[in-house]
């Protein structure tokens, strides 16, 4: 209850570049992110204290983050604007369809593009990026580039940086 005050009436209305400061609630209610990643103030988070953020990452404006279960961003990694990253669904199988805590991981480098859908239990491998509008069931490759719905390989990512650039990219 106390998360959802802070989130609606201290982080929402906050100047879109004050990610210190909203950092600092992310952290205080038991986040871990990175000193130079961040969030947007549009950004709707469920259970803060089940975010892990990375170096360099950033979630974007109006992506739900319904952490039911442990979500992981790693390093240089961009959430945009409007995806939903569900890490929660229930049992269909069980008559009282009871509720399962997922997760999900997202690796380094990886871009997953506007009005996404990330499901529960999906890993997102290093370098991969998925497209506007897709709709992952299943877990991404590293290095790939995914689409539609539900999300199919279309083809591997080229990766256009020299060998040192790519080691401190990742």
């Amino acid at each position: 209850m106390a998360w959802s005050i802070v989130q609606a009436l201290l982080i929402r209305p906050s100047p879109p570049r004050a990610y210190a400061w909203r950092r600092f609630w992310l952290r205080l209610f038991g986040a871990k992110i990175s000193p130079c990643s961040g969030t947007r103030p549009t950004t709707r988070i469920v259970h803060p204290w089940l975010l892990e953020i990375g170096d360099h990452s950033i979630i974007g404006d109006e992506v739900l983050v319904y952490n039911l279960g442990r979500i992981s961003i790693g390093n240089h990694s961009v959430i945009s604007q409007r995806t939903h990253l569900c890490a929660g669904t229930h049992d269909h199988t069980q008559p009282d369809l009871p509720l399962r805590r997922s997760t999900i991981q997202i690796g380094s480098g990886v871009w997953i593009c506007a009005d996404a859908f990330i499901g529960p239990d999906v890993s997102v491998g290093d370098n991969a990026l998925v497209a506007a509008r897709t709709v992952v069931t299943r877990d991404v490759e590293p290095a790939t580039i995914v689409a539609g719905n539900p999300a199919r390989f279309i083809k591997a990512r080229p990766m256009n940086a020299s060998a040192h650039d790519a080691a401190t990219f990742i």
